[in-house]
């Protein structure tokens, strides 16, 4: 009868060499460590706001609608030869009407997705987009898109439904095609960093808010927008240096002790800077491209930057 002892043993000796044969498991960087805890800060927003599968697409309608109506106004306002005057080709200019059409798609599939559940789909609100020319409209393009791409990415760890996440995601992917395409329209760098930066429902919600004048009955968000922040007067956040000191303005600037940057090049991080209304705050170095900008109440050396702390904002930054 063969010992168990031996047996054991031979077999131990066994799976310890198929181990060693075996290639090592990958272990995660520190970079993609705070993609995983941002996804999970996003996760504890939403379960503190109360917010299910539907509420999340009710508020990708929300956002498509403001998408869809802002290329229906922009086109119907400017002739394609004020986007020529642009130094756009008309295949540049079909681009951006295809754009308009396939954000019309979108509203058409969630308003599908949403009613099937049961629920009344939001309604299109009343927009001020602000712009006066075919430039001021690709401008405002181009930072719509990115929002876009922010806030699908930022709902991704929201969604429980899978079949809902994967609808999500097969927009998500359009609306990234939608901003690479503006970028290079633009002749700004189609691809400024190697990932993009998920935001919470509460900092898109900040960021479409200043284009919504009013909306239906029944279509108002339980979101609430964060106070509007911007730089100072005569300034542009268009084209700012990594290093450079800027000047921020809001009404509740005089709460707020950091600047806050989040960006594709700090994965799932924040960066923060000391803050006072004297002497605005520094751009941090290693910057570059679509920057969130906010103010916060306290600069955590964790980089992490929750709802909580946020004082002021998001506004959009264009680092260099």
């Amino acid at each position: 009868m063969p010992s168990f002892t031996k047996t054991f043993g031979v077999v131990v000796a066994g799976l310890a060499a198929v181990s060693s044969a075996l290639p090592a498991v990958p272990k995660l960087s520190r970079s993609q460590m705070r993609m995983y805890h941002n996804a999970k800060r996003q996760n504890a927003a939403a379960a503190a706001l109360g917010l299910n599968d539907v509420d999340i697409l009710q508020f990708a309608l929300t956002l498509e609608w403001l998408e869809a109506t802002f290329y229906q106004q922009g086109f119907a306002q400017f002739p394609a030869t004020d986007f020529q005057a642009l130094g756009l080709q008309q295949q540049d200019i079909d681009a951006l009407t295809k754009i308009g059409k396939t954000e019309e798609e979108h509203v058409s599939l969630l308003q599908s997705a949403i009613a099937q559940a049961g629920v009344q789909p939001v309604q299109p609100c009343t927009y001020n987009f602000g712009f006066t020319d075919a430039a001021g409209m690709v401008a405002t393009a181009a930072v719509l898109e990115n929002v876009g791409v922010s806030a699908y990415l930022g709902a991704a760890s929201l969604i429980s439904d899978g079949s809902i996440l994967t609808t999500a995601g097969s927009i998500l992917t359009v609306e990234a095609r939608h901003q690479t395409f503006i970028r290079a329209a633009s002749s700004a760098v189609p691809v400024p960093q190697a990932f993009d930066t998920p935001l919470s429902p509460k900092q898109v919600f900040s960021l479409a808010a200043p284009f919504i004048t009013s909306c239906p009955e029944g279509s108002n968000l339980i979101l609430t927008a964060f106070p509007t922040l911007t730089m100072a007067a005569g300034a542009s956040a268009q084209a700012v240096a990594a290093g450079a000191t800027v000047q921020l303005q809001s009404e509740v600037a005089s709460t707020a002790t950091h600047c806050a940057f989040t960006t594709g090049g700090l994965p799932g991080g924040t960066a923060f800077t000391p803050f006072d209304q004297a002497n605005g705050c520094e751009v941090p170095q290693n910057l570059a491209g679509v920057t969130y900008v906010n103010l916060a109440s306290a600069g955590p050396l964790t980089g992490a930057l929750t709802d909580d702390i946020i004082v002021a904002g998001p506004m959009v930054m264009q680092v260099s």
